[in-house]
């Protein structure tokens, strides 16, 4: 083959020309979105930071050559890894994501767009110790409310879990946009790096669920967007993009792997993503789940005043969203922390018994409790069609569940309905404090008093925060 690669004539498809354009180009004026972003960014650092608890996950962190240290690489938060940008890529968006207690997008597809910042953050901290850029936090922010906007808007009315795809095809795809446009490729390397995330082999998803549900769900962000920032080096390096890589007959993505489809949105691209996404902010589980966990943790505290327990229980029903009944309603073994963690009468269960719902509660020590899995046996689900025509309407965007317990005296509990979880838009003013206690719980599992005033002094005001160096802020968080 020659060394000299001939320029394709054809154009590129719309759709990959839209998102190049959006993420070159588009103006973010929203002081929401900002806002947004930043207690999400703190939110999603926090996450990291409490993954290094599990050695399950440490084990994959680090160089790819054991003590392998790079000049001016890449920092991992918690850590005193300095990494090169793709492994550092790979490390922090594995952390980040790691617990399942990140962000949330749901839509006809789901996801977590800040997944994208383990990208964003590992780019901003390379171009800037290389003396190649100097971006700013605020420019870590525009990256990640673009990230969200093209992941979520992808997802309003395309869903990729039906054709047995997963939702880490939506971080590869933004994140590459997105650090192209850090690392100041041009237009024509940007469409080349994003056609080339959607003509990649993607992932499936047989590591969600049963009987294959396990860890790699845990990494599988990671690993989406260091491939960004690997294919966003390739075609700054001059390789060439594939222009019809969606469209093309036979051989696109359409007909390859999305049936024959082509993709409908809902609206352009602007800042609504970032806006409106959903936080963790109570549990770490599962977001269809968010709100049958706030029920069930109502009904314990009813049941402990009314001297009842688990052992009481005929029947637990919950009342819920499609959604929730096709990806997490899950008789049978759990295997591992990954399998229960997308089981919704596993994350009932622990709270109505122990009126509690912690990572820890995924592992196998507590798992091993007996009164779980009786419980869990008890539980059922039923769509209600209200609550899924709420989840899909766009001013709504519910995730409501309803949760009643049958006692064996043939009593009832009122049925305990939430319609929007505590990180909902609709319920921000309550969220936002409970949001800062999490980061701040977060900082004091891994750093000392002195290093955690530092970090809080820097990263909780606002306007201070947005003009730091983002090399700066992400030094906040080295392991001493």
């Amino acid at each position: 083959m020659s060394s000299h690669i001939q320029k394709s004539n054809q154009p590129f498809d719309q759709e990959i020309q839209d998102i190049v354009d959006y993420a070159l180009n588009y103006e973010v004026k929203s002081e929401l979105a900002y806002k947004t972003a930043w207690s999400g960014l703190l939110d999603t650092i926090g996450c990291g930071l409490e993954s290094l608890e599990y050695q399950a996950c440490t084990k994959l962190l680090g160089p790819l050559v054991p003590e392998t240290k790079v000049e001016n690489g890449v920092r991992v938060p918690g850590t005193n890894f300095e990494l090169d940008v793709v492994q550092g890529a790979f490390n922090i968006g594995t952390a980040i994501r790691w617990l399942d207690f990140n962000d949330t997008w749901l839509a006809a597809e789901w996801g977590h767009p800040s997944d994208n910042l383990g990208g964003i953050l590992a780019v901003a901290d390379w171009l800037n110790r290389s003396g190649q850029k100097k971006l700013t936090v605020r420019d870590v922010l525009t990256a990640m409310i673009k990230a969200h906007e093209i992941q979520g808007c992808i997802a309003l009315e395309n869903s990729f879990n039906k054709v047995g795809l997963d939702h880490v095809i939506l971080v590869k795809v933004a994140s590459t946009a997105v650090v192209c446009q850090m690392m100041g490729l041009t237009r024509e390397e940007t469409l080349n790096a994003v056609s080339l995330a959607w003509v990649d082999g993607q992932s499936l998803r047989t590591y969600r669920h049963y009987p294959n549900a396990g860890s790699r769900k845990s990494w599988a962000a990671g690993d989406a967007t260091s491939r960004a920032v690997r294919l966003a080096l390739m075609a700054k390096a001059g390789e060439m993009g594939i222009p019809s890589a969606l469209t093309a007959k036979t051989w696109g993505f359409y007909d390859v792997s999305f049936k024959g489809a082509n993709f409908k949105f809902q609206r352009p691209y602007g800042t609504y993503v970032m806006e409106n996404v959903l936080w963790k902010i109570s549990f770490p589980a599962e977001f269809h789940s968010q709100t049958a966990c706030e029920a069930a943790f109502t009904l314990h505290k009813w049941m402990v005043a009314n001297g009842k327990s688990s052992e009481d229980i005929k029947q637990v029903t919950i009342r819920t969203h499609e959604a929730c009944v096709r990806i997490i309603d899950k008789k049978g073994p759990l295997n591992n922390p990954a399998d229960r963690d997308h089981c919704v009468q596993y994350m009932v269960a622990v709270p109505l018994i122990f009126g509690r719902l912690t990572a820890k509660d995924y592992e196998d020590e507590i798992a091993a409790d007996p009164r779980i899995d009786a419980l869990r046996e008890k539980i059922v689900c039923v769509e209600d069609a209200q609550f899924t025509a709420d989840y899909h309407d766009p001013e709504k965007r519910s995730i409501a569940n309803a949760v009643t317990i049958e006692f064996n005296d043939g009593t009832k509990s009122d049925e305990i309905v939430v319609e929007y979880p505590v990180g909902h838009k609709r319920r921000r003013a309550e969220g936002l404090p409970l949001l800062v206690e999490k980061y701040k719980r977060n900082l004091r599992r891994i750093f000392d008093d002195s290093q955690v005033s530092k970090i809080e002094a820097a990263t909780l005001n606002f306007d201070h925060f947005l003009t730091m160096n983002a090399d700066d802020f992400i030094s906040l968080y080295v392991k001493n």
